[in-house]
């Protein structure tokens, strides 16, 4: 008997949810992924990493509102979610192990964070879609289960060292075609590819209408004062560029709502 997903999400602060792309649709869209992030990652590869990703290629857009992924997203934030952040990655051979982290807004290191002990609230929901088979050998990402439910997260000079190894941390397995899902508050961390192949997916979150996501724009007043002026930037946070306003008319329609607040005329 299967366990539902949320059941699953709410113990473990991750599910994986098998075959959202179909098999045969996924390899093109691998593809061009990977093809993108070659092209305009901000990180010398083996690790590939390209924020506001939509605005350069669209092959995923069409799955970003699956049924299966926005019945999750539908009863952690009701009405009016939408994509807080979209990036293409490349996890590729040699990558070594990196530090094990929470996710925005929980990352301590952060300037635009929720400060800790923060609250047994979800505001942002991590999907990483599964564009290569996934092992423990190609860097299937570490995750630590049930670290959601800690109210903070690792971070260098306290008791919870993130270049540790912790108890019960295991690896994301999956098949091209499968996304995992994450409560951000869950640990984690890039795992070393000791194989010779390359690891690809894309990484796409998801929040409710009602949590500021002005911190993530580049420009914007939010990221200035919350972190610019006082000594952060692309360095220390995330940030997410600006949809044209041509590629958002090319989205489907029932994608569209959940990316209308990042669009700018071209």
């Amino acid at each position: 008997m299967h366990e539902d997903p949320m059941d699953v999400l709410r113990r473990d602060g991750y599910v994986i949810l098998r075959s959202v792309i179909p098999v045969d649709k996924v390899g093109a869209v691998r593809r061009s992924v990977a093809a993108t992030v070659r092209k305009y990652t901000s990180l010398p590869l083996p690790q590939g990493y390209v924020t506001g990703f939509l605005r350069l290629n669209q092959a995923i857009a069409p799955y970003l509102n699956h049924p299966r992924i926005m019945a999750v997203v539908d009863e952690l934030f009701g009405d009016n979610a939408r994509i807080s952040m979209l990036t293409g990655t490349i996890n590729g051979p040699g990558l070594q192990r990196g530090t094990v982290h929470a996710d925005w807004p929980y990352n301590q290191d952060q300037f635009s964070c929720v400060r800790a002990p923060y609250p047994d609230v979800i505001l942002n929901l991590v999907t990483m879609w599964m564009l290569s088979r996934f092992t423990r050998a190609n860097g299937g990402t570490i995750v630590i289960p049930g670290s959601h439910l800690r109210n903070r997260a690792p971070r260098k000079g306290t008791d919870l060292d993130p270049n540790s190894v912790f108890e019960g941390e295991t690896q994301i397995e999956g098949n091209p075609g499968d996304v995992a899902v994450f409560d951000a508050r869950t640990w984690h961390s890039i795992a070393p590819n000791v194989t010779n192949e390359e690891r690809v997916g894309v990484l796409v979150r998801y929040a409710p209408w009602w949590v500021n996501l002005g911190p993530l724009r580049p420009g914007s007043r939010d990221r200035k004062q919350i972190i610019e002026d006082r000594g952060g930037g692309d360095h220390t946070d995330p940030k997410v560029q600006p949809l044209p306003e041509s590629v958002y008319q090319v989205l489907p329609a029932d994608v569209q709502p959940l990316v209308y607040h990042m669009v700018v005329p071209d």
